[in-house]
């Protein structure tokens, strides 16, 4: 009698207790279009279907290209329009919010419980916002708190909304530093 194998797949989640898994960025030449944005869609939907029969919720992370303009929104609105919530949730990267000239805030009220993750990182004073690159000198990444992003309102926001997991992201040259004082702000402010 043959011997039953559990698949090495899964032998991987449960041994390292994966939730989720998902993606940070959607294949783009130039500026993100409607077609892209399209083939995400139908990507994502059928990822998160695959993810679900592995007990995991898939997500994308958004980067701020997304935001392009789109009938009376953005190609964001789009993502969120047309991806099964079911199967497809969203991890609120606030620095890519707002580097495109978007409020977290209101998107958060927006699309409320869609958004299961968030990366927590904020911008140096003075950095230019309403771009949609979605690159940006890492030096920009500053201690929470210090920076132009209005925690305090994004993370009572994000409280309301019920964000499952939240995430600290320092890419700059001085993380290492700056990620204790980061944890420092967060056991201080309130929200």
């Amino acid at each position: 009698m043959a011997e039953k194998r559990w698949p090495a797949h899964r032998i991987l989640f449960a041994s390292l207790a994966l939730k989720s898994a998902g993606c940070a960025w959607i294949p783009h030449q130039g500026d993100f279009n409607e077609q892209q944005c399209r083939e995400a869609i139908a990507v994502f939907n059928r990822a998160g279907r695959a993810a679900a029969n592995e007990g995991l919720k898939f997500f994308y992370h958004n980067h701020g290209y997304e935001f392009q303009p789109y009938g009376q929104g953005t190609l964001f609105d789009l993502l969120m329009r047309e991806t099964d919530p079911k199967y497809v949730a969203f991890e609120m990267d606030i620095f890519w919010v707002v580097h495109p000239a978007q409020d977290p805030v209101q998107l958060l009220k927006k699309y409320g419980k869609r958004w299961e993750l968030f990366h927590l990182k904020d911008m140096k004073k003075g950095t230019p916002t309403g771009l949609l690159t979605g690159s940006a000198d890492v030096r920009n990444d500053v201690v929470l708190g210090t920076g132009q992003i209005d925690l305090p309102s994004i993370l009572k926001e994000a409280k309301k909304a019920k964000v499952k997991y939240y995430f600290i992201e320092d890419e700059s040259p001085d993380a290492a530093e700056q990620i204790p004082q980061s944890l420092r702000y967060l056991e201080q402010v309130k929200w």
